[in-house]
């Protein structure tokens, strides 16, 4: 495949793009990588945007450039920002831009993320309304919080919780609004969304669950804040307001160019390679929807790792080699003085266990709670533990039964748990 492929063509210039294209040149290929994206800042990473961007000053800004700047005259990559791919034709091996300028491929990755839910009550145009998205939304947000009394949150994800939790460390009155009883409900069990909880109230937040806004009064030529009336009567008024309600995939170029699409989801449908259904086009990243493990069904997974990997399969396979399998998935996230680390997918119906104290108000909180089905690890979620989530990995590549009476023993260590328990498992395996 390499003898005749001479240029690829990288749609979106984010995380998934800059290390696919630095795939592609430490896989050996010389041809023309032309790489474009609607931005104008260079390929950066997203999940310091709700935390560390948030939090700095223009004077003192964090780096999250996925690569250095100069990488990419280096690389010989063909970087075109502050640009829309308006279409491509797959067959044609073609791209229109926004320019009216057009790019020949003969192999194309998309990787073109997605954009935030709206909510019509909160247009994105509105005063004092912000949806964060990317590096310039992080930006006008620390504006307006350096200036804000009382921000409310719209969303009880990790998105708005993160940023929840960085304003108040700035100094503001936070109010977060989650339409369903529990934050994290889509991630994580009831026992951890219940934990969480109680430490979100401890730090000095409200929180408001099972609450969809009942009314909605915008700011007037008199008023500047937001009034905000919940179904249990609590009323909110509100300076800034931030809506996290989640993330479509944006597919809109994959369906203009004929691709398949998910239809329970609307992420371009990849195989494992991430190859759509058209041979000469990949997709990697958020806009995705790909069938992982055993699952009966395609699903998005939207993520820091899984935008990587899926980046380094791709472009693996358009140079026809095989590409190493995905790592086990991970997530993390940091807020309200914890980094929650999460290993696996959540599945209904594990029994869970736990290693330490779900103490809400400890200054460091640290623990496990270990997702189970027949005592084999599927699921893990560490507060303040990465080291511990770390060693438990193989227990879960490798489909090990534990006995969960050892898991919680905290006089063994995890490390030293893991190595006891992937023995026994060994020892049992057929010769």
């Amino acid at each position: 495949m390499t003898e005749t492929l001479s240029s690829i063509l990288i749609v979106g210039a984010g995380q998934a793009a800059a290390v696919a294209a630095a795939t592609l040149r430490d896989q050996g290929f010389e041809g023309k990588i032309t790489l474009i994206g609607d931005e104008t800042h260079a390929p950066y990473e997203r999940p310091p945007l709700s935390k560390d961007v948030l939090a700095a000053t223009p004077e003192n800004e964090p780096a999250i450039d996925v690569k250095p700047i100069d990488f990419y005259s280096i690389a010989d990559i063909d970087l075109r920002l502050g640009l829309r791919v308006e279409s491509i034709d797959p067959v044609a091996g073609t791209a229109e831009l926004s320019d009216n300028s057009q790019v020949m491929f003969d192999q194309c990755l998309l990787t073109t993320g997605g954009t935030a839910r709206f909510i019509e009550a909160f247009p994105e145009d509105a005063p004092g309304v912000f949806y964060l998205r990317t590096l310039d939304d992080a930006h006008a947000l620390r504006t307006a919080l350096k200036y804000s009394k009382h921000l409310a949150v719209i969303g009880g994800g990790f998105l708005g919780l993160e940023v929840a939790s960085t304003a108040h460390k700035m100094g503001v009155a936070v109010s977060v609004i989650e339409a369903t009883d529990r934050v994290l409900s889509r991630v994580a069990p009831p026992t951890f969304s219940d934990w969480l909880q109680q430490r979100i109230v401890h730090t000095g937040l409200s929180l408001h669950l099972g609450n969809a806004p009942a009314s909605i009064t915008p700011p007037t030529d008199i008023k500047a804040s937001w009034d905000i009336r919940l179904p249990d009567e609590h009323h909110i008024v509100a300076d800034t307001v931030m809506v996290s309600v989640g993330l479509s995939a944006n597919s809109a170029l994959a369906r203009q160019g004929g691709l398949d699409i998910d239809p329970n989801n609307g992420g371009i449908l990849v195989n494992e390679q991430c190859q759509t259904s058209q041979a000469n086009v990949y997709a990697a990243g958020d806009c995705t929807s790909q069938i992982r493990g055993n699952a009966a069904q395609a699903s998005r997974l939207e993520s820091w790792q899984n935008a990587n990997e899926q980046a380094r399969i791709a472009a693996t396979h358009m140079l026809g080699k095989d590409p190493a399998p995905a790592a086990y998935p991970w997530f993390w996230t940091d807020q309200f003085g914890c980094n929650i680390q999460m290993l696996g997918l959540p599945e209904p119906d594990l029994n869970y266990v736990i290693r330490g104290e779900l103490d809400p108000k400890a200054e460091t909180p640290k623990f496990i709670m270990l997702g189970l089905r027949n005592d084999v690890p599927r699921y893990a979620i560490a507060v303040n533990a990465g080291g511990d989530l770390r060693a438990l990995r193989t227990l879960f590549e490798k489909g090990v039964c534990i006995n969960p009476n050892e898991f919680t023993d905290t006089s063994v260590t995890a490390r030293a748990f893991a190595k006891s328990a992937t023995a026994a498992h060994n020892a049992g395996q057929p010769n």
